[in-house]
């Protein structure tokens, strides 16, 4: 099978449909088929592109304004000369925004099946950054989306959402996490030691530094005696974090074992995003056997069981956020059973698993094309 995937964004970028793209290319390879990577270039400042499973064609891009990690794609021709060159059997649409509305006209004007995957919620962004506009991205979201042979979202929340707004054939497909990297064998006393020296209780959020993630939620963790905050990833809103969140240990951008190393060190995983249409970094802190507080929105519900792998609490609630922190630091034998339960819950979702079910996706939209061609 010959796909073309159309990404908003690819590694180096360092987010959700970064990774998921990639994991993507990667299994198709390992497959026996033949993926092509078609996503924004990267900034200059960030060297050379990383090793890609497949190969990889990059459209012009420019920085988003006041979001300089995130690139937006110029118009160009290359999408639709990338389908037409790789003589695509099949679309993949990876959080389809402003790229993928091109790769989507593009796979239309050429007769190729797409599957659009449902990545980012961009109207929860709109209410964040502009205080309206959640109407116009719904129409934006709904017209790719329905232009699509189907669309995979990634939660019962998201998939539900993209209904009620009117996108039809919507399927569920979630997303892998890696439990070999990610496991709590990579528990790092010499590293806890340096993060709490005093020995604290470590709580930690990964992610990027955002105003939709809301992270300065934590303030209220800071203030709790015998906890130390530890705070992983980069964004515009470092520097108020800094100050809205007192103690707390800022490291930074962290990937790969590195990462996985500071995920097993947390006694506490803590997710503060009200619009996570999945939440990867939920799944890793599963995987690394701690247990887990996330907001009772969005792809958490799906991924935590409330008083069994972690806590849900209501979404932007600094005081619920305080409080299920306190009562897991107080307890270790609760602390103990959520991450032994959360291990086991995410042990069978590897990428290998997700990504036969995405094959299996792209067999039925072909073979549904094929059954229509032949009506």
């Amino acid at each position: 099978m010959r796909v073309v995937i159309v990404t908003e964004s690819f590694p180096p970028d360092v987010n959700g449909v970064a990774h998921c793209a990639f994991q993507t290319a990667r299994h198709l390879v390992d497959r026996g088929h033949a993926p092509l990577v078609v996503a924004p270039a990267t900034a200059a400042s960030a060297g050379p592109d990383a090793p890609a499973p497949c190969p990889v064609v990059r459209v012009p891009s420019l920085p988003l304004p006041g979001y300089p990690q995130v690139r937006v794609a110029l118009p160009s021709r290359r999408v639709a000369t990338a389908l037409t060159e790789h003589r695509a059997d099949l679309v993949h649409l990876a959080g389809p925004f402003v790229l993928g509305v091109r790769g989507m006209a593009a796979a239309t004007r050429l007769g190729i099946p797409a599957v659009a995957v449902y990545q980012t919620d961009l109207a929860g962004y709109a209410r964040t950054y502009m205080g309206a506009g959640e109407a116009a991205a719904w129409r934006r979201i709904r017209s790719v989306h329905a232009a699509a042979d189907l669309t995979l979202a990634p939660s019962s929340a998201a998939q539900q959402d993209l209904e009620a707004h009117g996108v039809p054939r919507v399927s569920l497909w979630g997303r892998g996490v890696d439990t070999v990297r990610f496991r709590p064998e990579h528990r790092d006393e010499a590293l806890r030691r340096e993060l709490a020296p005093n020995g604290e209780l470590i709580v930690g959020y990964v992610g990027r530094l955002a105003p939709e993630k809301q992270v300065e939620l934590l303030s209220g963790v800071c203030g709790l005696n015998g906890v130390r905050v530890v705070v992983v990833g980069d964004g515009p809103s470092r520097a108020q974090l800094t100050e809205a969140l007192p103690g707390a240990v800022f490291l930074g951008r962290r990937t790969g074992d590195d990462l996985a190393r500071i995920f097993a060190s947390l006694d506490v995983f803590v997710h503060t995003g009200p619009f996570e249409t999945f939440c990867q970094t939920v799944q890793e802190a599963m995987a690394s056997g701690v247990p887990v507080v996330a907001p009772a929105a969005g792809g958490p519900l799906d991924l935590v069981a409330h008083g069994r792998t972690g806590l849900l609490v209501p979404p932007r609630d600094a005081a619920a956020v305080r409080d299920a922190v306190w009562a897991l630091a107080a307890d270790p034998a609760l602390r103990a059973s959520f991450a032994a339960a959360g291990r086991s819950a995410v042990e069978e979702r590897t990428w290998a698993a997700v990504g036969d079910q995405l094959i299996a996706h792209y067999e039925g939209v072909l073979a549904a094309r094929r059954t229509a061609v032949a009506a």
